[in-house]
């Protein structure tokens, strides 16, 4: 027996770039997930976190619609990924975000649900929107708004995405106080947890290198 430690196999540091066929099933599948996550919270009366949860609160205490604010807010964060991010990621986004418009109406007519526990809806919803946006992220995808903001400040200063998110999404949440009940709250805010903590687990820098 040989007494010479065997020298580990050299770790590849090429990354290995994504195909087209792998961005528009990324592109696919997270946006089903996160439409399908969207129907659960809305059917229970959850918020959502982002600008998707900022547009629905406000949509709770205006006369304007959710669609209407969602494009509106959305606006300024098109401009930063534009500038920062590059056009294709701006692509990229744009088609996300109209994906999952989409799916979103198209869901109810897909599936029927008789009876729908909250809890239950909290945490599959939230699994469901923490895993599309996951995959859209490693597909350099955001979903609007603060998901261009947060892989932004993740890939030029460090800061955890899912970090950053939670964040803003308790924020958002703080201000629902006055809209929403106390359970629907306290549940939003475990759900909002939920989704941020995958991202945060997941999405580090350096874990997943595949580029897009």
């Amino acid at each position: 027996m040989s007494d010479t430690i065997a020298t580990p196999p050299a770790v590849q540091t090429e990354v290995e770039r994504h195909q087209l066929y792998e961005d528009a099933l990324a592109m696919l599948l997270g946006t089903l997930f996160i439409a399908l996550g969207m129907m659960l919270y809305a059917k229970t009366m959850l918020l959502t976190g982002g600008i998707a949860g900022a547009g629905l609160l406000l949509s709770y205490v205006t006369p304007v619609s959710f669609g209407t604010l969602f494009f509106l807010i959305n606006l300024p964060f098109y401009a930063l990924a534009w500038k920062r991010l590059g056009w294709r990621f701006t692509l990229r986004t744009f088609l996300a975000v109209g994906l999952v418009t989409l799916f979103s109406r198209m869901t109810e007519s897909w599936i029927g649900i008789a009876h729908l526990d909250p809890v239950y809806a909290t945490v599959v919803g939230g699994g469901l929107c923490g895993t599309g946006l996951l995959m859209l992220f490693r597909h350099r995808t955001g979903l609007g708004g603060i998901n261009i903001l947060a892989i932004h400040l993740q890939e030029r200063h460090g800061i955890r995405a899912g970090y950053f998110q939670l964040a803003v999404d308790l924020a958002i949440l703080a201000a629902a106080f006055f809209v929403l009940t106390p359970d629907r709250l306290l549940l939003s805010v475990v759900g909002a947890t939920i989704v941020n903590m995958i991202l945060a687990i997941n999405h580090k820098p350096g874990r997943y290198l595949g580029v897009t």
